[in-house]
């Protein structure tokens, strides 16, 4: 199997083009500044974010309608009830508002602006458009398509949203085996992209650090076509293969 063929990247945003687990940590900071008078330290990074999956998919569970931004206003709440601190709802307005200003990966922008000379790129998120539309501002490329959690009604791994991204690709003239999935979340995309029968690329940003960060680990045995630390990477791959490498 190479990358070239295929026709059509179909992207995750958060955790493969955003990093999010920067982003969600320094937005983060001023509840755990509320912890710095407690008698116990407050949590690491790895722990804050294991504790923000666990929220996370937890809450898209119980309420699969709710926007993304009002949906992690909620985990805010849940992490300040966890870690003893009074809930304060402009803070949790404040978190649920940070999305857009999540970092982009250093490679993610320039590995777009070249992919899209050769493939159809697209992005099934979990969040609501107007939060995404402040992250693609970051990455400088116009997809093709955009399909997020907000119109489907329903979060990632749910396999509605794998049967609508597809249907609708199905509609623009892509069949299933033109579409390879590109995620780092393997809880998230990896797994559901498996039981659809689509491949997929694991953008492995977690490379060489132990646990799971901001998603939750994968309930089910794991299988992807291709591995990489980075879009870097892929970039380099696809450019091996077009040279003959």
């Amino acid at each position: 199997m190479r990358l070239s063929d295929f026709r059509v990247l179909s992207f995750d945003c958060y955790g493969t083009l955003i990093d999010w687990e920067s982003g969600i940590w320094a937005a983060l900071q001023p509840l755990l500044a509320k912890l710095a008078d407690a008698p116990t330290c407050g949590p690491s990074r790895e722990t804050a974010l294991a504790a923000f999956a666990r929220h996370e998919s937890a809450q898209q569970g119980e309420t699969p309608g709710l926007l993304y931004a009002e949906l992690i206003a909620r985990v805010h709440r849940r992490l300040a009830t966890e870690w003893g601190v009074a809930p304060d709802a402009a803070s949790e307005r404040a978190f649920g508002a940070s999305v857009g200003d999540w970092p982009a990966f250093p490679d993610s922008a320039q590995a777009l602006a070249y992919l899209e000379r050769f493939y159809r790129l697209v992005i099934l998120s979990n969040v609501d458009r107007a939060s995404f539309a402040r992250s693609n501002a970051r990455l400088g490329v116009a997809f093709a398509a955009i399909y997020t959690a907000e119109e489907i009604g329903s979060y990632k791994p749910d396999p509605r949203n794998f049967r609508h991204m597809l249907d609708r690709l199905a509609e623009a003239g892509h069949p299933r085996h033109e579409i390879l999935h590109v995620a780092q979340s393997l809880f998230h995309d990896h797994v559901p992209a498996n039981r659809c029968g689509l491949n997929s690329a694991w953008i492995d940003r977690r490379e060489g650090r132990e646990g799971w960060g901001a998603t939750p680990p994968p309930e089910a045995a794991v299988r992807y076509d291709f591995r990489f630390a980075g879009l870097a990477e892929l970039v380099a791959a696809h450019r091996a293969e077009r040279s003959g490498g």
